[in-house]
């Protein structure tokens, strides 16, 4: 991008500034969970299509799901922006997705005012319920990236950290069945679900030490019967299975139900299990379009930390990683100190003037990421061809 083009970025952020941090303010005042983000989902889209989006929504039957589009005057590469704004039970946005939500969307707007001139699609996804059943799951099992180039999304943090990793997951319910009886004049005729459902947690402890030490397994009891003087004929327990790679996540699933199973007939119970959330894939970062997005913001005086996070969890951007380039940096919003998300400190850090400064420049690093992109074949050919070796 020329100086010229790098001021009319700022200048355009500059000017879209006070609605992205009003849509951020409105979403943060009115927090909905997963999947009920009526009023959330139609602000993003009300302000899409005051910018000249044309929006699908809902999409994909998903009622708090939608897809803006704005094709550029010349042909060219298709930029997505992956926006989310489901709040947490309890505390509201402390996830800062009121803020993730608006960043990604002010990014796709600076964007289409310049693709009439340098050519390419943007495209804005709103993404329903990442901390629950994320629909970005069900986006890329559709074609909804079958035609885009690349894919971003980033997020509000307590530091800069470049797009890293995240942990492929498996949400799976364990039902245990079993034979009610009284539990002091006849325990005989009883089938416990209960002892069933223990004997599953304590093999999984014992199956722990010889996991890989990156993994992890946890889960709780959802349903543990009814009254102590009842043999419980039904207990259900919820768990994440989680690993840094799907083939490890699939060799360790098929031990945690083999788990589940041996308590089961250790009880002399019926077992079943099935999935209670969308399934999680590992986050492939693409490492050349990394770079790229990292230099940009280096050349605004933030340097993004490239080292792994000494935690992580599972997100479903990890699932279009693997079917389209894609990234997934982080921004700080807490001037510095280290304040854990999902929490209320964490949460109204979004309405502090460093957050939104932080908004502001990530925009511009995901806009001047876009455009080189965009006018520069070359390096656009160097991020697709390192995606297929890492498809491959």
């Amino acid at each position: 991008m020329t100086q010229d083009g790098d001021k009319k970025i700022k200048a355009l952020i500059k000017e879209l500034r006070p609605e992205l941090q009003e849509l951020s303010e409105y979403i943060y005042e009115h927090p909905e969970l997963g999947h009920e983000e009526v009023k959330s989902s139609k602000a993003h889209v009300e302000l899409l299509e005051k910018h000249g989006f044309q929006v699908e929504y809902p999409y994909l039957g998903i009622e708090t799901a939608f897809r803006a589009v704005y094709k550029g005057k010349k042909e060219g590469p298709s930029i997505a922006y992956l926006s989310e704004y489901d709040a947490l039970p309890g505390i509201g946005h402390g996830c800062g997705h009121n803020l993730l939500g608006a960043t990604d969307t002010g990014a796709g707007i600076v964007l289409s005012k310049l693709v009439d001139d340098i050519g390419g699609t943007v495209i804005v996804l709103g993404t329903p319920a990442e901390e629950t059943n994320g629909d970005k799951v069900t986006m890329a099992d559709a074609d909804t990236f079958e035609a885009v180039d690349v894919a971003f999304c980033t997020h509000p943090s307590d530091g800069y950290y470049a797009s890293g990793t995240s942990m492929a997951m498996e949400a799976i319910d364990f039902r245990f069945y079993g034979q009610t009886a009284h539990a002091a004049a006849a325990p005989f005729e009883g089938k416990n679900a209960l002892d069933a459902c223990i004997n599953f947690f304590n093999n999984v402890s014992s199956l722990r030490q010889q996991i890989h030490p990156t993994a992890r397994v946890h889960g709780v009891i959802k349903d543990g019967g009814e009254a102590a003087n009842v043999i419980p004929d039904y207990t259900r327990a919820e768990f994440y299975v989680r690993a840094m790679d799907m083939p490890y996540l699939n060799e360790l699933k098929e031990k945690v139900i083999r788990c589940a199973e041996a308590g089961a007939l250790a009880a002399d119970c019926r077992m079943e299990w099935g999935h209670y959330e969308a399934s999680y894939k590992n986050l492939i970062t693409n490492e050349t379009l990394s770079s790229l997005y990292n230099e940009k913001m280096q050349e605004m005086g933030i340097d993004m930390i490239t080292e792994e996070r000494d935690s992580m969890g599972s997100m479903d951007m990890g699932n279009v990683s693997q079917v389209v380039p894609a990234i997934n940096p982080y921004f700080e919003i807490t001037n510095g100190k280290a304040v854990s998300a999902h929490t209320t400190e964490f949460r109204d850090c979004t309405l502090t003037e460093e957050a939104y400064q932080a908004m502001e420049k990530t925009i511009e690093a995901l806009t001047l990421t876009a455009t080189e992109l965009i006018t520069d074949p070359e390096k656009l050919a160097q991020v697709k061809e390192e995606f297929a070796q890492n498809i491959k």
